[in-house]
């Protein structure tokens, strides 16, 4: 059972990898996978994609998903 994790931008910098691969074990919805991925609280404002569809960082995870995690989008 895992979940496959990606990062990108200033998170991929900020983990030091791109890509993951986590035991599902106890995940159960996207904050989890980020806490599990990065040892880490997770940052309200991050956007979160749960097999490429944009999700609340609360949403259910299941084995097998792709969660991405990308910093939030600043405009200016």
């Amino acid at each position: 059972m895992s979940i496959n994790v990606r990062f990108f931008a200033s998170l991929k910098e900020r983990i030091g990898s791109a890509a993951l691969e986590i035991d599902a074990q106890g995940i159960t919805t996207a904050r989890d996978v980020w806490t599990s991925a990065s040892g880490q609280e997770a940052d309200e404002e991050m956007l979160v994609a749960i097999n490429k569809e944009y999700a609340a960082l609360d949403r259910t995870v299941a084995d097998g998903d792709e969660v991405a995690f990308f910093p939030p989008v600043t405009g200016g």
